[in-house]
């Protein structure tokens, strides 16, 4: 076979005629590819997948790791130990910039196998000729001149011409937003110049076939299609740093500032009094030492990576660890509508029959359910609304929900069965003796079937589509008791009935038929000609009904402050009922009118828009750039390639898990179950992982300003040579002493009122103004108790040598740490409420630890520290428990004057959310 099939991917396949297109790509409709010829295609081409953006390499990782401004102050600290003989030191330092490290990079490692292996579970699978015989395998192995078999239910694995089909429908939502299937036929088109959701002729990849069958050969594959093109315009949209990234760089700069301030006083201090060189270092390294929150960048990883796994389980799959956090920033979602906010399963709600209105209940494609109607009625005859239901579509229903065809014709086969028809079996058993293919040009359908009607055997048309096209057709209609009446009688009934359900958001399909007996042959041949002077039988609402959680959980975002927006491509008249029951908020507008608005009329707008209908991808883009720009963090949903751009631009991208490919790259996050609920848990999750972050960095930032203010007061005032601690009591308080309050905070249970706050400002950092002076004020308390214990115990001060006024320094700050972590695990709330015991069991291992460290030998002279009398441990404790009593009395106060009525001059709304921490 020869191999000259041209590689370009702008041909204009659609203009050209099939044999000429299969000529083009050297195959063979019949026989499709050799073996062999595929095999040198794939090595030339490469295989049918999305290339994603390259991912860095590990140590590409490790490196950006390394760059964090406080890893970088650690190893300016272990260099200068090594410099002056502090060896201990700066193996301890080294160790600890090594753990950060290989922490954040097996973190960002893990998140991205997450990823790659949720794209590995969802390769379809193909059915192609090759060698003349027909074979299954993944979609990824196409090559360009492949024979692929197309049916309903299919997604189409690659781009391609259509050789033959047979009442084919495309879904192509997924590429050009357009929400109705698409009719395709392999006819030529007669020019080049034709948009792609016009080119009826081709096939694209990641659409779906919703109707009918088909073959196709295989134009192009991979980066070469029409969605590969798109995904290789994604990196045109840069990614923005997360709120979390750029407060912990405001805070690094912060504490920089401060550590290396109060480094260089103690130096200079250090030079005027004459000391020596070596001593100025260990100074100035015991400074650094105190003032740099060392497990900083480790806690903050194993509390991202913690979340990444709770999310995990939740069915959501972050990309990024920080974007973890982001997710509790939210504060405005754009939500898709179908499968995100509802079960994406058509189901029949309403039935107007005979001029009479029933019920239908039953969720999504399960055929249970039942058919329900006014008291006192007649139980009503449905069988010739269940022929047009069963004989007038091609979707089939298995036992188990499984849908094979169009989603509203499945409905129809689910409601056939609720009346008790097997849509099957009736199919069967009246096969179809003409027909008229639905067609968006006309938008009905018409067959025509040897029917049982009355007791005898009829030839019958049933017709079924549009309301307003099939009353257009109709000539009378049938009433109460199958009379049948004029249409110009019922005709104004009959358009009430149909606005009625389409206010409620439903979708309408109307039902007609007409007895033909003795003219098959003529039907035969012409049947178009026979849809008219029909019989109006009844209309169907259809809905794709809400998930049950949606409405819940749309109420909780609500509480929790964040605006949730509903963008779909539904009319803007059927999107707002559905908004109306979700509660999403007042105001629904149109792709056209958005269109109309200038970007400063949309934003005065939005907080009154909370419905989007018939939207394009680059109205989607653009509302997500008004909210940032006004202020707000947006998560958004998609599952489509036309939602990539929109999920990139948002702060959090959230991708369907049945989605696209290039919808899943461009996400942060995914979404495995598609599901709106689980947004709302991972907002709350995110919340509660910026809480103990905060809660973490209050704990450590007081303890760090009670050590600046130490070493600073030692060595203004020549305490102790000038040496409150020594570099490695500071390193065993960091290693052996916080790490059990951390963990106490990390484990401690969410708060009860987490989804009651309104959401942070993610342009207030961690360090502003409040939170600095609480932190100063609490490392104030600290330093204040550790000082006056230290100046009050006995013993010689005039020695960097083992002492009782240095050992019980270093006790009294163990202790009051490990009291400190227990009520500053919560803020303002009392860090003494249950929980408790959990907390009281890992606080007593520091405990025990520290007095290890006082008492056992070679800690002492390691450590410098001296054993202490009873009476010397009792003192310790009593000037350690001021900590804690003091720390609660601060938070009763200011919830006592929290929960007092608002001034005239301050509403709740006012109500700065940092206020809490």
């Amino acid at each position: 076979m020869a191999t000259t099939e041209p590689t370009q991917a702008q041909t204009a396949w659609h203009a050209q005629d099939t044999d000429a297109v299969v000529s083009a790509l050297a195959s063979d409709r019949l026989a499709g590819l050799t073996v062999g010829e595929a095999d040198e295609r794939r090595r030339r081409h490469g295989p049918n997948e999305i290339a994603s953006e390259p991912a860095p390499s590990t140590w590409a990782i490790a490196l950006q790791q390394l760059r964090d401004l406080m890893n970088l102050m650690l190893v300016a600290v272990a260099v200068v130990s090594v410099v002056i003989g502090e060896v201990p030191t700066a193996i301890i330092v080294a160790a600890l910039v090594v753990l950060n490290v290989v922490l954040g990079t097996q973190q960002e490692l893990k998140a991205r196998a997450s990823v790659d292996a949720l794209a590995k579970m969802q390769t379809p699978q193909v059915r192609v000729t090759r060698d003349g015989a027909l074979e299954q395998f993944a979609a990824t192995e196409l090559v360009p001149g492949d024979i692929v078999h197309l049916e309903a239910g299919d997604v189409v694995p690659a781009d391609g011409r259509l050789l033959t089909s047979a009442t084919l429908e495309a879904q192509e939502a997924a590429l050009t937003g357009e929400s109705a299937p698409v009719p395709k036929d392999p006819q030529t088109l007669d020019t080049a110049e034709v948009p792609l959701g016009d080119r009826s002729n081709m096939v694209f990849q990641n659409t779906s076939v919703t109707r009918g069958t088909a073959t196709m050969v295989v134009t192009e594959t991979g980066m070469h299609t029409q969605m590969g093109q798109i995904a290789s315009m994604l990196s045109a949209v840069a990614p923005s740093k997360s709120p979390l990234q750029r407060e912990l760089n405001s805070l690094t700069k912060v504490l920089g500032i401060i550590a290396w301030t109060a480094v260089a006083l103690i130096v200079v201090l250090g030079v005027i009094r004459g000391q020596s060189l070596t001593t100025v270092l260990l100074l100035g390294i015991s400074m650094g030492v105190s003032a740099i929150p060392t497990g900083l960048p480790t806690f903050v990883q194993a509390m991202l990576a913690f979340g990444a796994r709770q999310l995990a389980e939740a069915k959501a799959v972050v990309k990024n660890l920080t974007d973890v956090e982001t997710l509790g920033a939210t504060s405005a979602i754009n939500s898709d509508k179908t499968g995100t906010l509802t079960m994406n399963q058509m189901t029949a709600r309403s039935l107007y029959f005979h001029c009479r209105w029933y019920t239908v209940d039953g969720e999504g494609y399960s055929k249970t359910g039942r058919i329900t109607h006014v008291a006192g009625e007649a139980v009503p005859d449905f069988t010739l609304l269940a022929y047009g239901l069963c004989l007038d579509s091609d979707a089939t229903v298995s036992d188990t929900g499984e849908v094979v065809g169009d989603p509203t014709e499945a409905a129809l086969v689910v409601l056939a069965a609720k009346v008790g028809v097997d849509a099957p079996l009736t199919r069967q058993t009246y096969p179809r003796v003409a027909e008229v293919p639905f067609d968006s040009a006309y938008k009905f359908m018409a067959t025509f079937h040897h029917l049982q009607v009355d007791g005898s055997t009829r030839f019958v048309e049933l017709v079924k589509g549009g309301p307003d096209v099939v009353l257009a057709r109709c000539a009378t209609a049938y009433r109460p008791g199958r009379q049948v009446a004029a249409l110009d009688e019922v005709r104004e009934e009959l358009t009430a009935a149909n606005r009625t359900m389409s206010e409620k958001g439903l979708r309408v399909l109307a039902f007609a038929a007409r007895r033909l007996d003795g003219q098959e042959v003529e039907a035969a041949a012409d049947p178009m000609s026979f849809v008219e002077d029909l019989t109006f039988v009844g209309m169907v609402g259809i809905i794709d009904p809400l998930r049950p959680e949606a409405i819940d959980a749309v109420r909780t975002a609500h509480t929790a402050g964040i605006d949730v927006r509903m963008i779909t491509g539904d009319h803007a008249i059927t999107a707002s009922a559905i908004g109306a029951e979700l509660g999403l908020g007042p105001g629904a507008i149109g792709g056209p009118e958005l269109q109309a608005m200038t970007d400063e009329d949309l934003a005065a707008a939005l907080p009154n828009l909370h419905v989007f209908g018939r939207v394009t991808p680059q109205d989607k883009l653009r509302l997500a750039d008004i909210m940032q720009k006004g202020g707000a963090v947006v998560a958004m949903t998609g599952d489509a390639v036309n939602d990539a751009a929109a999920l990139k631009k948002a702060d959090i991208g959230v991708a369907m898990g049945s989605g696209s490919e290039v919808t899943k790259q461009a996400g942060k996050m995914i979404l495995t179950d598609d599901n709106f609920g689980t947004l709302i848990t991972a907002i709350r999750l995110g919340r509660n992982i910026y809480e103990k972050i905060v809660s973490y960095i209050r704990y450590q930032m007081s303890k760090l300003f009670s050590l600046v203010l130490l070493f600073l007061v030692a060595s203004i005032f020549d305490i102790n040579d000038g040496v409150a601690l020594t570099p490695l009591m500071v390193l065993f308080q960091h290693f052996f002493i916080t790490l059990f309050p951390v963990a106490v905070i990390m484990l401690d249970p969410p708060a009860p009122d987490l989804m009651n706050k309104p959401p942070r400002d993610p342009q207030m950092p961690i360090a502003n103004r409040r939170a600095f002076v609480q932190w100063l004020a609490y490392g104030v308390l600290q330093f204040a108790v550790t000082l006056a214990a230290m100046l009050l115990a006995p013993g010689d001060m005039s020695t960097t040598e083992a002492s009782v006024p240095m050992t019980t320094a270093f006790v009294v700050l163990s202790f009051g740490s490990i009291l400190a972590g227990l009520v500053m695990r919560r803020d303002p709330e009392s860090g003494l409420t249950a929980p408790i015991l959990g907390a009281l069991k890992i606080l007593s291992v520091p405990v025990v630890v520290t007095v290890f460290a006082v008492e056992i030998g070679f800690l002492q002279d390691l450590l410098m520290t001296t054993s202490l009398t009873g009476a010397q441990w009792l003192a310790c404790l009593g000037w350690s428990l001021i900590i804690p009593i003091v720390v609660e009395v601060e938070k009763a106060i200011r919830r006592r004057l929290h929960s007092a009525p608002p001034t005239p001059m301050t509403t709740p709304a006012a109500v700065d959310p940092q206020r809490a921490r």
